[in-house]
Order: C-alpha cells, then sequence, then structure tokens
C-alpha cells in the first residue's frame, strides 16, 4: 500500500518542517549552545566573583543571592544539562532511542514547570509587581516594567508563557527519530 507524499511528510515531520531526527539534532545542538554558554557565564563568576556579586543591600534582604555553594550548584547543573543535550544529539545522530530519554524527561519537566508558573501568574497576578519591588534597583529596565499596567504586564507575560508551551508542545516526538524507514514485510514462502 503506498502511502500519499503528504501523509508521509506530516508523520515524519517537526514543527520546522524538517524529518523529526533532524529536528531533533537541531533542538539538541541548541540546547548544548544555550547551556554552554550559561556555564562560561558561570565559570566566569566563580573566577572572579567581585565582578558579579550582588550585595545584600543591593538585593534589600538579608541573604547573599549567589554564593560560591550556589554557584557550584548551578555549575554542576549546567554540565548535567550540557551531557544530557549531547546524549540526546548523539542518540538522535546514531539512531539510539535509549539515549535520547533522559532529553525527552527533562523535557516533560521544564513543561510542567512552565505550566506551574503560567498558572500561579494568572491565579496569583499581583505576585507580579511583589516579585518586581523585590529586584535590585541596578535592575534593567526595572522601573519601565513597574510603570506597565498590572494586568497589561500580565496578559504580556501570560502570552510569553503561552508561546513558549506552544513551542514545547510542538517538539518531534522522541520515539520516530530512532525508528527508520517503514519495511516491507518478507515475501510468502514458496515450497519447491
Amino acid at each position: 500500500m503506498l502511502n500519499s507524499p503528504w501523509a508521509r511528510f506530516y508523520s515524519n515531520s517537526c514543527c520546522l518542517c524538517c524529518h523529526v531526527r533532524t529536528g531533533t539534532i537541531i533542538l539538541g545542538v541548541w540546547y548544548l549552545i544555550i547551556n554552554s554558554v550559561v556555564l562560561l557565564i558561570l565559570l566566569s563568576a566563580l573566577t572572579d566573583p567581585d565582578q558579579y556579586h550582588l550585595t545584600s543591600a543591593e538585593l534589600g534582604g538579608e541573604f547573599e543571592f549567589m554564593d560560591d555553594a550556589n554557584m557550584c550548584i548551578a555549575t554542576a547543573i549546567s554540565l548535567l544539562m550540557i551531557l544530557i543535550c549531547a546524549m540526546a544529539t548523539y542518540g538522535a545522530y546514531k539512531q539510539h532511542a535509549a539515549w535520547i530519554i533522559p532529553f525527552f524527561c527533562y523535557q516533560i519537566f521544564d513543561f510542567a514547570l512552565n505550566t506551574l508558573v503560567a498558572i500561579s501568574v494568572l491565579v496569583y497576578p499581583s505576585t507580579i509587581q511583589d516579585y518586581l519591588r523585590q529586584l535590585p534597583s541596578n535592575f534593567p529596565y526595572k522601573e519601565e516594567i513597574m510603570s506597565v499596567n498590572p494586568t497589561c504586564l500580565v496578559v504580556i507575560i501570560l502570552l510569553f508563557l503561552s508561546i513558549i508551551l506552544a513551542f514545547k508542545v510542538l517538539l518531534p516526538p522522541y520515539d520516530d527519530p530512532v525508528n527508520g524507514a517503514a519495511k516491507d514485510p518478507p515475501p510468502p514462502y514458496v515450497s519447491a
């Protein structure tokens, strides 16, 4: 039975109109780049702590925002994410499904966390203004953001989170990159 070209296209393509395997590789490389940049920023902050240090007076509280222990934890998480993304890229490239599973689990966790943030913004919209008030006084565009109408700010944040969630829902199913082309059944047995 022959499938139409459109049915084959839709069954093997993801949101970027490329093959699911290619989309998974692109997504893995994208996350690798992002997490590598984060790791470089964290390592530079560890090597020169005075450049990235915020005092408790700037934060308006009695705590240190990023002490060495938090920096080390963030660095370890960044290294773990690089490993998970590299595994996903390798698994999609070599067509090994088991290598993609940790990245898939991370994507599910990330989607659930973003959904909870969107729900909390919807249920408790006043928390956005409270959060903005707690930011340091030298935070970029703090005054401009605080001057926006709170209802409009909630709508903007919900729209942004909705776009992120919609993109995450359109991610490829991670079992498709490892499935090869559909194989024809073997020919029937013919007795001699």
